[in-house]
């Protein structure tokens, strides 16, 4: 009866249900009451003709007029029972199910967003859910109430009259079999629009994520083509499911009301020659009237259904998304509160997921010593950031191993690892929120004191200072309207006062200017200070104060040295710092 899609769909439906399942038998208690009066009604009718109007009694027809009102209001009380509480489990489910699918998407590790867009993710998380939320808030309840109608109808009109409910039944196959073969056609479609919707949602949120280089590239006409195709693509396929679906709708009226008209000619014939009453007619035409719209409602209903089915079936497949990277499910070593920072990194072999084919760390052996700073140099592509991936374990290597105290990564929980960490990257991600909520990021509980404390290391409270609401000033998309330096101060900032054991800067300094710079390399000292840390710099500034060099190039470790060691004996090096010393002197003409 149900396909595979459709037997999924229930499953998850049902299991988000289940603890509501008062609400929803309450819910269910009163569909049946409201079907069971609207039926009853079509009795109520035969006794108005038979006995308030072909009597031409006041007294019958007062007593069939106030039983018709008692079943109007049974019906008023029962659909606002029935409405309120299917609704209510419409919007509580998809809440739950929103809410469930993030807080999954969150623990996922990185590899798993290398080969799903988030655009499309974010899409399936609304479009998606609001779709669920539509059909268990509404059509679900509509496809159960109309096939009780169709039902009950049937058997009523088999009690009412056998002879006309046989021309009935004889219609309903006709109007069954074009909702099959459509439903199937529509069933398919369904889940292409779905799709193509994620498309349009996916390119809209790129664009307008990235909308400054879309506009300093004068890129518009192109986006505008582009995403043209994308929604009339959409379109197309949204036009074939509608076709389908309205053939299909078109399909039972006819066939549903052609069926009518032939019963109401026998039934009339009938009435004529005095076999059944004016009463039993009226009934059975009110019964098959119902089972009509009842079964054209189910066909508009099962598309909504084949709908919800694709629906649920993306919702599915990202509650099915496994995450690589979890701790080991027995043995997992418990970390001590701080660590020292010796790391090991033994014969490590890796490639990315998209890019399983060349490996970004090839056979590279490192060790690191408690409270030391190591700098990482080497060309773009050299594999520095990776080892930061790795380290994180936001990734696990293919060969080899990483020791953090003499553990390995793998037997260690991901988030036990990563508090004794602190990240300062190149281009730091802020948060849509305050400054101050920015700086806390990595440590909730820190006082408004201890916030200021860090950013005052960090070089960031006078700047902070001079916004419109200081540290609750709101910033933007990825703190846009910050300068690249105020950026980086933040996250300096932010890493200080989650005062991890070992600090991570990749590329710090970077990208900014030389004042910008310069407050950052005041602030780094009292960052680093009593830490491990690893630093991949491009800058001269930063690695000649390390304690060791490791110089990397196509993931391989070429030398490790301190800065007079590697000038004298590492050609690759020294041709990077005679470029940096290079660099260092215009820079210092210049300014």
């Amino acid at each position: 009866m149900f396909s595979v899609r459709q037997r999924r769909a229930i499953r998850l439906a049902s299991r988000f249900i289940a603890p509501y399942r008062w609400h929803a038998l309450g819910a269910l208690l009163a569909l049946i009451v409201t079907a069971g009066i609207t039926l009853s009604m079509g009795q109520g009718i035969r006794l108005l003709v038979d006995q308030g109007f072909m009597t031409q009694s006041p007294h019958l027809l007062n007593q069939s007029i106030g039983l018709f009102m008692v079943l109007v209001l049974g019906l008023a009380v029962g659909t606002f029972a029935r409405f309120y509480l299917v609704s209510w489990i419409g919007e509580r489910v998809v809440a739950d199910i929103r809410r469930q699918v993030f807080n999954h998407l969150i623990y996922l590790h990185p590899g798993f967003y290398e080969n799903n867009r988030s655009s499309e993710i974010q899409s399936r998380l609304t479009t998606d859910t609001t779709l669920l939320q539509s059909v268990i808030g509404s059509s679900l309840s509509l496809f159960l109430r109309n096939a009780l109608m169709v039902i009950g109808g049937i058997v009523l009109l088999f009690v009412t009259n056998p002879k006309l409910t046989s021309i009935v039944v004889v219609a309903l196959p006709l109007v069954l079999a074009p909702i099959l073969i459509f439903g199937r056609r529509v069933r398919s479609l369904s889940r292409q629009s779905q799709d193509r919707i994620a498309d349009v949602g996916s390119y809209v949120s790129e664009t307008l994520g990235q909308i400054k280089t879309v506009q300093a590239y004068n890129h518009q006409v192109q986006d505008e083509q582009r995403f043209a195709v994308t929604v009339e693509d959409a379109f197309t396929t949204a036009r074939k499911r509608i076709t389908q679906r309205a053939w299909l709708i078109t399909l039972v009226i006819m066939l549903v009301l052609g069926a009518v008209g032939v019963m109401l000619w026998v039934g009339g014939m009938d009435v004529i020659n005095g076999r059944i009453s004016g009463g039993e007619l009226a009934a059975f035409v009110f019964y098959s009237l119902i089972v009509g719209s009842a079964v054209g409602t189910l066909s508009e209903v099962l598309g909504e259904l084949q709908r919800a089915a694709g629906a649920a079936e993306r919702i599915g497949e990202l509650l099915q998304s496994s995450n690589e990277i979890q701790a080991p499910a027995a043995g997992t070593v418990q970390l001590p509160e701080r660590v020292s920072g010796r790391m090991a990194l033994q014969d490590l072999r890796f490639s990315y997921p998209s890019r399983p084919d060349s490996y970004a760390i090839d056979g590279l052996n490192l060790t690191i010593n408690p409270g030391e700073t190591l700098a990482l140099v080497g060309p773009s592509g050299a594999g520095k950031s990776t080892i930061f991936d790795l380290l994180l374990r936001f990734y696990d290597p293919q060969h080899g191993r990483i020791l953090l105290e003499g553990h390995p990564l793998t037997e260690l929980d991901p988030m036990d690892l990563r508090r004794h960490f602190a990240l300062v990257s190149q281009s730091p991600a802020l948060f849509f929120g305050s400054v101050e909520e920015n700086i806390r990021y990595g440590n909730p509980t820190a006082t408004l004191e201890q916030v200021e404390a860090a950013a005052r290391i960090a070089h960031a409270h006078d700047f902070i200072l001079q916004m419109p609401d200081g540290y609750r000033t709101h910033l933007g998309d990825g703190g846009m309207g910050l300068s690249g330096g105020q950026r980086q101060r933040l996250a300096i900032a932010r890493a200080l006062l989650v005062d991890a054991p070992i600090l991570l800067l990749d590329e710090a300094t970077s990208a900014l200017d030389a004042q910008s710079e310069h407050l950052i390399q005041q602030a780094l000292p009292q960052l680093m200070q009593g830490r491990t840390t690893l630093v991949i710099a491009h800058r001269l500034a930063t690695v000649k104060n390390a304690d060791r060099i490791a110089v990397m190039d196509q993931g391989k470790l070429v030398a490790v040295g301190t800065h007079q060691q590697l000038i004298a004996s590492n050609p690759l090096y020294a041709r990077l710092a005679a470029l940096q010393f290079s660099d260092g002197v215009e820079e210092s003409a210049t300014h």
